[in-house]
């Protein structure tokens, strides 16, 4: 009741609003733009479209030119707008981005290239859709958007607005965000930077901790759903998200950005750009941020940079470079928890929470550092130290002091993981085009944990470490000899990979292009010894190759495991578009190896096998794995407005590393199916001539058979068994829709609607092996038929209203509302044939965020070309709802039925806020 007497407030103030926008807008000049469009060889062009894009709101208008190549644009309101012209199979006019000041009518006239093929070839690199000409399912996020609706929020939240896509802060530690698209994670999400692969090289994940600041920089997000047009040696199977940053296109002056939010955040961006100086441009940024977290000990400290430079050589050759990376600290709260941790109150108020569980989970107390009654902020990743223990941490070689003298973090994230690229085009020809891009990603860092044995505190609803405890022990053994500490679990790597696509234009319609997408990959894994946690040494005999004294191990010094993991790709396309105005065909076959490498720098080869020891360290090698994808699709563009869509592909996927080797164990799985997708979808689009509405409607279904996914695990002999399970098979299937309409200058609301159903088709059957290391085997049968697919919700909507009272002025409220969410579920869990019970259902939620802006006059600072003040309230109507949860939990879960009191959560986090003030001069 209380958040709906909320909501009727915060509509009846939109409704005044709007009456007021109405108002005022009524009273306000308008103007019409026109002119014509001519080709470069003088003939003026039919059904050109021109779109002219307010720069303060991002609202669009537009028109198409007619028979005699004019055009006309009505009802433009006094303000700045930047003017583009497209036409398939033409580039763009000298003129594109052209800056106008609307105020009275004018007319601008604009010559477009013959051809297609441009030098700022990045969209290539990418693979970008085009509108009315690329036959895919996608939404494009852009500048406006970015700076309206992220804050400082991970870059993948802002695509929460778009249909079938799900994105999460989980224990809402900065830069641990989430995505997942039409029900598939984020390691089957193509994730592009300018062009470049950003999914780890061993099992695809995103680690957004490393990409922190990239929303600053970024002046478009695509996003395409399903096979999608990116052509990459790991081909997408939910989709492509690809981040595009632009040097050339900022103009020269610079930017500060100052940030509060709540919880301590504060957050500084500085960025200065030479803009186009000849044929050079140069943009550099940097921030940084700090905060104390929104649960208790999730702190952040971070900084990022970011360089940009475009070389223009001559008409035909263009080098650009790109350089990014986010040096960072942060606490994690990792650990999910069962819903009465958090609050007893909610857990009681679900119909399936058992209330005797309350008495196992017990609501959080607060710490001797926060309040009482922590509830949604509880954390058991942390917890009071005495600030009289000085002990030093280690990473490597490097020794600091903990982050605050009075707590510890047992789960804490360090990493830098810069990202270097160097994207050469050519224009070989005036139909001939090579674009490539060579890259360099390193990465140091990791995440910290405990091992050994440490006492613990069990007064809360989950364990916590007892530090003072542990450190008085581990002082008092014989030696100082520590039984339990804190180490890092280590990850350092470098990439280098080429792509390159050449693109020939057979003919005005007919373009064929030839790529190669080459990577290798060094990756090691290690622990390390972080605090000894008031002892003077860690005895650790993990290694065969330790001598006795060297088994105790010091500050930095390596322990548990020591392995190497290379993986190298190699990748080809050929692809073939025939595109007109009206129609567009296209059809590409893609082949890939990919082979993975292990060494185990702690273990024995000899020994490794039953056998005397050698002093040859263990090594396994995959062999090259083949796979291959096939993808066509075609476009029909009705008329002006209208256009429909089909496509389809199939798809052999290379099983991830894990799925070929098992380097904890060190064991190969010598027989990995490739994963098999197979996929259709299906679309209308219509943008009105005007661009004052935007509709795209579109079906898909996905079958992903012989998902791969193995786990080492203790048969009851007590020996290691490797289960590799296969025949995993799901169905991914759903309508989307999404539509934009403006219905005046002053206001514009955006849809979007996704209704799915994923479900797994039948039970996983196969056969593992009782001993890793033993060619015998035992069949298995997990139940999974017509379970859910779970981690996402399948119905979901977003409605955003979006006010522009007076100019400079901006409001938007933006809701969203999920439903059908099933929590995530162990597929190797399910053993019991009498158990089809679907997994719990996360309860529907609603939140509704409010952000604002307002842009002063130019007289406000006269240095500054603009100034802006804004505001973010995330979940403005203080919601409280379940983000993520997983089903029958091990750790949490209280009798096994799949009901709520069985889950374990993350809750959404609490209302929040984020402000500041821009200057760009």
């Amino acid at each position: 009741m209380r958040n709906m007497l909320k909501l009727k407030g915060l509509l009846a103030a939109a409704i005044v609003l709007v009456v007021g926008s109405v108002q005022l807008g009524a009273q306000e000049r308008t103007a019409t733009i026109s002119g014509l469009v001519n080709g470069a060889d003088g003939g003026v062009l039919m059904g050109a479209q021109v779109i002219i894009t307010n720069t303060g709101n991002g609202s669009e208008y537009g028109a198409v030119t007619g028979s005699d190549g004019r055009y006309a644009v009505a009802g433009l309101a006094p303000g700045t707008y930047r003017m583009f012209v497209r036409q398939i199979g033409f580039g763009p006019a000298a003129e594109d981005g052209l800056r106008i000041l609307a105020g009275q009518n004018q007319e601008f006239n604009f010559v477009l290239g013959i051809t297609a093929i441009r030098l700022d070839a990045i969209d290539v690199l990418a693979s970008r859709a085009i509108e009315r000409a690329t036959p895919v399912a996608y939404s494009n996020v852009d500048k406006e958007q970015i700076e309206q609706q992220l804050g400082s929020q991970d870059i993948p939240l802002i695509m929460n607005t778009t249909p079938s896509v799900y994105s999460t802060e989980q224990g809402g530690a900065a830069g641990d965000a989430r995505i997942n698209v039409r029900g598939f994670d984020q390691r089957n999400v193509a994730i592009m930077i300018n062009g470049v692969p950003i999914n780890d090289m061993e099992n695809g994940w995103v680690y957004w901790s490393n990409w922190d600041g990239v929303g600053d920089v970024t002046s478009t997000i695509q996003l395409q759903r399903g096979l999608s047009a990116v052509n990459l040696t790991t081909p997408a199977v939910g989709g492509s998200m690809n981040i595009i940053t632009d040097a050339a296109a900022a103009r020269q002056g610079g930017m500060v950005k100052q940030e509060f939010g709540t919880d301590g955040f504060i957050k500084t961006t500085a960025q200065l750009a030479t803009g186009r100086m000849g044929n050079f441009a140069l943009t550099v940024q940097g921030t940084r941020k700090t905060g104390n977290g929104l649960a208790e000990g999730i702190w952040t400290d971070a900084w990022s940079y970011f360089v940009g430079a475009s070389y223009q050589f001559n008409d035909r050759n263009k080098l650009d470079f790109f350089a990014i990376g986010a040096p960072q600290r942060h606490g994690q709260r990792l650990y999910k928890q069962n819903i009465g941790a958090f609050s007893s109150e909610f857990a009681l108020g679900l119909s399936d929470y058992d209330p005797a569980a309350l008495l196992q989970f017990t609501e959080a107390p607060g710490t001797s550092l926060t309040a009482a009654g922590a509830g949604f902020r509880y954390n058991e990743n942390w917890n009071a130290v005495s600030t009289s223990y000085t002990g030093l941490q280690a990473a490597g070689t490097s020794r600091f002091n903990r982050h605050e003298a009075g707590f510890l973090n047992e789960r804490e994230n360090f990493f830098h993981k810069p990202q270097i690229n160097l994207n050469w085009y050519s224009a070989l020809s005036e139909t001939m085009t090579l674009s490539t891009v060579s890259y360099y990603s390193g990465g140091r860092g990791g995440g910290t944990g405990t091992i050994g044995s440490l006492e613990w505190d069990y007064s809360g609803p989950s364990r916590v470490a007892d530090w003072d405890a542990t450190i008085a022990r581990n002082a008092a053994e014989p030696g100082g000899v520590s039984r339990g500490i804190l180490r890092n679990s280590r990850n350092n790597q470098w990439t280098l990979g080429v792509i390159s696509k050449l693109q020939t234009q057979i003919s005005t319609d007919l373009t064929v292009e030839l790529g190669v997408d080459w990577r290798t990959a060094s990756i090691d894994h290690f622990r390390e010894v972080r605090d000894l946690l008031g002892g003077t040494g860690f005895l650790n005999t993990s290694s065969d190759f330790f001598t006795a004294a060297e088994e105790m191990r010091g500050l930095g010094d390596k322990i548990a495991y020591d392995n190497t993991n290379k993986v190298s790709w190699l990748g080809g396309h050929l692809q073939a578009e025939y595109s007109t105005s009206q129609f567009t065909f296209y059809g590409m076959g893609g082949l890939s190896t990919i082979s993975y490498d292990y060494t185990d720098h702690f273990r024995d080869a000899g020994l490794a096998a039953g056998g005397a020891a050698t002093g040859a360290e263990l090594q396994i090698n995959s062999g090259a794995i083949g796979g291959y994808q096939f993808k066509a699709g075609g476009l029909y563009n009705i008329n002006d407005q209208i256009g429909v869509f089909v496509n389809g592909g199939y798809t052999s996927k290379v099983p991830i590393f894990d799925g070929v080797i098992d380097d904890n164990n060190g064991v190969l799985n010598e027989n990995p199916l490739n994963e098999k997708v197979l996929s259709f979808e299906g679309g209308l689009n219509f943008r009105s001539l005007d661009r004052a509405l935007s509709l795209g409607l579109n079906a898909y279904y996905t079958q992903w058979n012989d998902r791969t996914r193995t786990r080492t695990v203790l048969d009851e002999n007590g020996e290691d068994a490797l289960i590799s399970l296969l025949g995993l098979d799901a169905l991914h299937s759903g309508i989307e829709l999404e539509a934009s309409y403006r219905l005046t200058g002053l206001l514009r609301v955006d849809l979007s609607v996704s209704k799915n159903n994923w479900h797994y088709t039948d039970d996983a059957v196969g056969t593992y092996r009782p001993d890793a290391r033993d060619a015998a085997t035992v069949n298995y049968v997990f139940y999974v038929r017509d379970l859910k697919v779970g981690d996402a919700p399948q119905t979901q909507a977003s409605l955003s209203l979006s006010i522009f009272p007076v100019e400079g002025l901006f409001l938007q409220f933006v809701g969203r509302t999920f439903g059908s969410h099933f929590a995530a579920f162990d597929p190797f869990g399910r053993t019991d044939e009498t158990d089809r019970t679907q997994s719990w259902q996360v309860p529907n939620y609603t939140v509704v965020d409010g952000h604002f802006s307002y842009t002063l006059p130019d007289t406000f600072l006269q240095f500054a070309h603009r100034t802006k003040v804004f505001l973010h309230v995330y979940n403005l109507l203080d919601a409280t709802y379940i983000l993520d949860a997983v089903d029958n939990s091990r750790f949490n879960g209280f009798d096994g039925d799949h009901d709520a009191d069985d889950a374990e959560v993350n809750f959404g986090l609490q209302r929040r806020f984020n402000m500041g003030l821009q200057v760009n001069f």
